[in-house]
């Protein structure tokens, strides 16, 4: 059992729902990427989904987009090595599961066996590849389960036959995505999220969190009562580009703020 799982469990006994978060990494530098990893802790964030900064991250929306080409553009440059250097410090002095959302691209240059590997040794406890389709993943999943580290699925609004044949194989938890389309706030969620979540729970009792849109505490507390979770990134994001060296505190209100509606 590792510390996903762990975390869900926990939540899951107590009647809680999991609050999920999205930062890219190296923003607004490494140090404090460590300083905002540990002030979400804090603030409630029950599991930190980060970025590695890709030069197409094709499902993102033009704030996260905008954050990695800050990333990428920062003195010093970021790769994935100096990202997973961060996460070998932070990871031993944070409880809470950490999972990178990646590119196919990006993990597959580096190799599967050493990338899944290196997350172990890290503490990277998660993986969520956007870009790589269900009918893929057949390569990278038995080398990820070796190495203990959960890769997520996500699952759109499509077919409810499609929508279980995910569902099955799901291991960590399953990222909901509420809307077609790329990440970014919205101000209305029309998808029919609780037949969504019906489908799922029809094939397995693996955690469904919400995520793409979220930003606000009313849409929190409304999409955590539909699911086991929500996720919220880009939200999150705006607030780092916003006041960069300073937005640990600001990150700390936020996060609780939306902690506690999800609770």
């Amino acid at each position: 059992m590792n510390r996903i799982e762990t975390a869900l469990q926990a939540l899951q006994e107590k009647e809680e729902k999991a609050f999920i978060t999205y930062i890219t990494a190296g923003l607004p530098d490494y140090d404090k990427t460590k300083a905002i990893i540990k002030a979400q802790e804090a603030a409630g964030t029950d599991i930190i989904e980060l970025g590695i900064p890709f030069s197409d991250p094709i499902a993102e929306g033009p704030v996260i987009q905008d954050a990695n080409v800050r990333a990428l553009s920062a003195p010093g440059g970021c790769t994935t090595d100096m990202v997973f250097d961060m996460v070998a410090r932070v990871s031993k002095k944070v409880s809470v599961p950490l999972v990178f959302l990646t590119y196919l691209n990006p993990v597959f240059k580096y190799g599967y066996e050493k990338f899944c590997k290196k997350c172990a040794e890290t503490g990277i406890d998660g993986i969520i590849i956007p870009d790589m389709p269900y009918e893929e993943k057949g390569e990278l999943a038995p080398i990820a389960a070796e190495h203990g580290v959960d890769l997520i699925s996500l699952i759109a609004p499509t077919s409810a036959d499609r929508i279980q044949m995910i569902a099955k194989e799901a291991t960590g938890y399953i990222y909901l995505v509420s809307s077609m389309g790329v990440t970014g706030v919205r101000s209305e969620i029309s998808t029919d999220i609780p037949t969504m979540v019906a489908h799922i729970r029809e094939v397995t009792d693996t955690p469904v969190a919400v995520g793409f849109g979220i930003s606000t505490p009313e849409q929190a507390e409304k999409y955590s009562r539909e699911a086991d979770g929500v996720i919220v990134g880009s939200a999150i994001v705006k607030i780092i580009a916003k006041y960069g060296e300073a937005a640990g505190p600001h990150i700390y209100e936020y996060v609780k703020s939306m902690a506690d509606a999800v609770k």
